[in-house]
């Protein structure tokens, strides 16, 4: 029986992968954004965080929501505005969803929210981390450690609710992966020897799919393939799935430093992160291994 769902953020890159997953499930999709589009295949409600509004009618009927939205992390340079919005818009979306969902008058029994792995911190070295370890420092982790703290708020409805850890999402329409190759020739970045846990798209949207569907999942999962890589050996693997050029000379993390600012401990930081909890749970990755994961997508 498929259920009627509410996305936020339902143009980025996990919600352009994730909403046709859905519907081939059978689900009705409805999404809020911040304006109409006119040639959607689904229907769109307006919503404005800045001005707290969310248009009539959006609620209605619906059994799930799937909370994706939020300004991209490395889409542009950290400036004071920028990490203003990355923050804001991520953490006052959730409340004004939480304010909502307060007031009744809807069938709302599962929220799916996106979060991240930038909740453990910059660079946790080559320590495993797992969803029970500490929140780590630095303005990612603030970011995440907020956002986390908004969507909490929706336990107190009596609503399931179920927080999902992103990682680095691999896919061929944007993304780190498209970032890593797009320089003509293809090197490590710092000293190379950073994990970067990853995911491929497809089963990142067959795990928001499971979130909706299985009432037993709850709490925070981390959304990651069962094997990080560091990221010389990422960007190696990548060179060859896409047939380019990779040079095996890092590129010195002063240069990045100089080129992206703060915004540089995205890529010269990295975690190795468990999957665990979510293979636990019963989830199968399609794409556990980086080699099958990149033969896909570089098809």
């Amino acid at each position: 029986m498929g259920q009627k769902i509410l996305i936020t953020g339902g143009t980025g890159l996990v919600g352009s992968a994730l909403i046709p997953m859905l519907k081939k499930q059978g689900h009705e999709i409805v999404v809020l954004s911040r304006k109409k589009s006119r040639n959607a295949d689904y229907e769109v409600f307006e919503w404005d965080y800045k001005k707290d509004y969310i248009e009539e009618g959006a609620l209605e009927g619906v059994d799930s929501i799937i909370h994706l939205a939020g300004a991209g992390v490395a889409d542009e340079k950290w400036t004071v505005e920028r990490k203003d919005e990355i923050y804001n818009s991520r953490t006052k979306t959730s409340i004004l969803l939480f304010k909502t969902l307060e007031k009744g008058n809807h069938q709302v029994k599962s929220f799916i929210a996106a979060s991240a792995i930038g909740i453990y911190g910059n660079d946790t070295g080559n320590s495993i981390v797992s969803e029970t370890s500490a929140t780590g420092s630095g303005f990612l982790a603030h970011v995440t450690d907020a956002w986390e703290t908004a969507t909490n708020k929706i336990k107190s409805l009596n609503i399931r609710l179920v927080q999902l850890r992103v990682g680095i999402v691999l896919s061929k329409k944007g993304g780190a992966l498209v970032e890593l190759l797009k320089p003509p020739v293809a090197a490590p970045l710092g000293k190379g020897d950073q994990y970067m846990s990853w995911i491929h798209i497809g089963d990142l949207s067959r795990m928001f799919v499971e979130a909706v569907e299985n009432s037993a999942m709850e709490g925070a999962f981390n959304a990651v393939a069962p094997s990080p890589e560091t990221n010389k050996n990422l960007t190696r693997k990548a060179a060859k799935a896409f047939k380019k050029t990779f040079l095996p000379i890092p590129v010195p993390a002063l240069v990045i430093k100089l080129m992206l600012g703060e915004m540089s401990t995205i890529v010269l930081g990295g975690s190795r992160v468990s999957s665990a909890k979510i293979q636990r749970e019963g989830f199968e990755f399609k794409y556990p291994k980086l080699d099958k994961a990149l033969d896909d997508l570089g098809a």
